[in-house]
């Protein structure tokens, strides 16, 4: 089914939310009116590409993901995902071209680690270039690639991406890791 582009921003506002969020703060985060956000998220429920856990909360699921094409991670996807990568595939870190921190991530759990120490100014620099949605893609994580590259239309403050980044990154790291138990 064909999604509005409001209902599409909509879903993807929600797929950046790691647990439910309220519909005023959507339509905040969209600037746009409440009523049509309102209007909107009660469309995606029904299409059952968001659900309501509780009144005026909302969250994606599994078919919302699919809707924005988004493949399930099956426990085979969510092991190579979390692997730890061969050194040629290591992310590197820099504060600018040129510039390197001399910091690596080795796998997903250590980059989400690296998030919270290397400066805000190189978390800045990647994601403007769009180098750490390249990365994700690498080690297979779809989603992962797709949230980036919201994030990147955000333009939040550095502290603001480092802090909504590394939720986004440890969250997947912890849901990937529960498929493979």
């Amino acid at each position: 089914m064909d999604l509005s582009p409001t209902k599409l921003e909509i879903l993807e506002t929600l797929l950046l939310h790691e647990e439910t969020v309220k519909a005023v703060q959507v339509a905040k985060e969209l600037s746009k009116k409440f009523p049509a956000v309102q209007m909107h998220l009660i469309g995606l429920v029904k299409m059952r590409y968001a659900a309501s856990p509780k009144k005026g909360h909302y969250v994606i699921t599994e078919e919302g993901k699919k809707a924005l094409g988004l493949p399930e991670v099956a426990k085979e996807n969510a092991l190579a995902i979390l692997a730890k990568v061969p050194r040629e595939k290591t992310f590197h870190f820099y504060v600018g071209i040129g510039k390197p921190l001399h910091v690596f991530a080795h796998d997903l759990s250590d980059f989400c680690d690296k998030l919270g120490k290397v400066d805000a100014e190189s978390l800045e620099f990647h994601v403007s270039r769009g180098d750490f949605e390249a990365w994700f893609k690498s080690i297979g994580d779809e989603e992962l690639t797709r949230k980036t590259a919201l994030l990147k239309q955000k333009k939040l403050s550095k502290e603001e991406l480092r802090s909504k980044l590394h939720e986004i990154v440890e969250t997947r790291c912890i849901r990937l890791s529960k498929k493979v138990e």
